[in-house]
Formats: C-alpha cells, structure tokens, sequence
C-alpha cells in the first residue's frame, strides 16, 4: 500500500481538499443556518421573513436567496452536517467490528461530533413545522445512496441490490430516530451529552439489528 501511494498512480490519490471559495460558501450557509434556527425558535417559522435572516447573517437578501429557495431550506446545513459526520465515521469502519459497536465506540471517544443546541432545538421543531419536517426528511433521503454506496463497498454487493438498499434505509431510520428522541427526550435538560446521546444511539441501532419480530 506504502509503495503504491507514491507511486504516482492517480487512483491513489487522496481526495483532494475542497477549495478557499467552497469552505467559505459552506461557512457562510452555516452561519445563515445557524441565525435562520434562532429566529425561528424565537418568533416562529411562520412568521419569520427572509429579510431578517438576511439581515441576522449580515447579508442582503439577494444573496440569502442565491444560496437558499426558501426561508425553511436555510436550516439544511445544520441539518446535514450530523448526517455527513455520521457517514464519515462509516468510511473508518473496521472490517472486524460490528456496526452496533462501532458506533457506540464512536460515540463513547468522542469522535462524532457532539450535537449544538441549535441543531437540537431544529430537530425539536421538525415535529410542530410541516415545511421544516421536508427539509429534515429530505437530508436523510439524499443520505442513502451514500450508506449504500459503503455498505455495498463493505459486502461486496451492488449498491443497487435490494438487501443493500433494505440494510442502508434501516441505518438511515434508525439514525434519525435516535436523534428525534434524544432532542426530544432532552429537551429541557441542557446536562445531557455524550452518554445520554450513545444509550439512543444503542437503543435505535440495537433494535434494527434485531429485525422485524412480528
């Protein structure tokens, strides 16, 4: 593997860095994300204009809606950053680890990413906000082909195979129903961390790959 790395063979190579304009625009979206979260929370999705998430982020609106169609699609980068730190974590699977264990492992050395209170509380109003609840299930269905896609990688099977597309549909629900029920869960308990986010992530994964008992 050493030698082939210097090899100069382009297959090789490591995934080339994103570049200063593309890790700004992402940085941008985040932060508009993260004031879209705070107005809403404070006043209500309905009732919160774009001009003021414009204004909160210090851009003009023009600019807001060249990075975001609506006023509810601003809060999807927050949204998919723990969906893509989860599919990262994936990429570093060992061969010889259960999923189950792999995960709580991950979480118990801190290796995910720990959820912000904005997320959270975006998570929260995903069940009171019908547009805001789209854009969280729409984060989760543009994960699938990428659970797939290394879950195919992993078993040798295409990642159009039925059993593959069954087994990443079940991750992805089981994902987002742990994180449904620790936001929810520990909504007004600003200790909760680490550990009470591992026993849902245990609970969730565990009943998955316990399959359908009925």
């Amino acid at each position: 593997m050493a030698g082939n790395a210097t090899s100069g063979n382009a297959n090789d190579e490591p995934t080339a860095r994103p570049s200063l304009n593309n890790r700004r625009k992402a940085a941008l979206r985040l932060e508009i994300a993260r004031h879209a979260v705070d107005l809403f929370t404070a006043q209500g999705v309905a009732t919160t204009k774009g001009e003021q998430i414009a204004h909160a982020a210090g851009i003009s609106t023009r600019t807001l809606w060249r990075h975001f169609p609506t006023k509810e699609s601003c809060v999807r980068p927050l949204l998919a950053a723990g969906l893509e730190a989860a599919t990262e974590q994936l990429r570093d699977w060992p061969p010889n680890v259960g999923l189950l264990r792999f995960f709580v492992n991950s979480c118990e050395s801190a290796t995910l990413p720990q959820a912000e209170p904005a997320v959270l509380n975006l998570i929260r109003m995903t069940h009171t906000e019908p547009a805001l609840r789209v854009v969280w299930l729409q984060a989760h269905d543009d994960a699938l082909p990428v659970l797939c896609r290394l879950l195919a990688d992993r078993s040798g099977l295409s990642s159009d195979n039925l059993r593959i597309k069954v087994h990443a549909a079940t991750l992805n629900g089981a994902l987002r129903a742990a994180a449904e029920d620790f936001a929810q869960r520990y909504a007004t308990d600003n200790s909760a961390g680490t550990e009470e986010l591992t026993a849902c992530l245990h609970t969730a994964l565990h009943t998955a790959t316990e399959g359908l008992p009925y």
